[in-house]
């Protein structure tokens, strides 16, 4: 059992958009992500996803009007809601999912990655 330093993690990480692993619990990964710009729009059929904005603000574009995400604040998108997360500035965030989630989710493109650990 280690303790995590999310600062120095998040150092670690130098593309936008490509998730990296920090720990597990459960059947669940915690992941670490550095946004900027828009990703697309795509949704986890069989998955909620938990975006917990550590640093910046996020806006998770959903099609019934959007969500705005300020430092502290954390939002679950459920399984099957078709959703796009923008940053208009970098954006540090943590995400809680599991663990056969795909960055992606339905669609699969330049921007699908796998998540490694860091």
């Amino acid at each position: 059992m280690d303790k995590i330093n999310l600062v120095e993690k998040l150092s670690l990480i130098s593309e936008y958009w490509n998730p990296k692993i920090v720990g597990e619990i459960n059947d669940s990964y915690v992941k670490l992500v550095k946004l900027k710009g828009e990703f697309i729009w795509h949704l986890h059929e069989g998955e909620d996803e938990m975006f917990l904005v550590l640093k910046g603000k996020l806006r998770i574009g959903l099609r019934s009007g959007d969500v705005i995400l300020n430092e502290g604040e954390f939002f679950i998108v459920p399984k099957g809601t078709e959703h796009m997360p923008i940053a208009d500035e970098e954006v540090h965030v943590l995400l809680l999912e599991p663990k056969t989630t795909l960055n992606t989710g339905n669609v699969t493109n330049e921007k699908t990655v796998e998540a490694e650990w860091i």
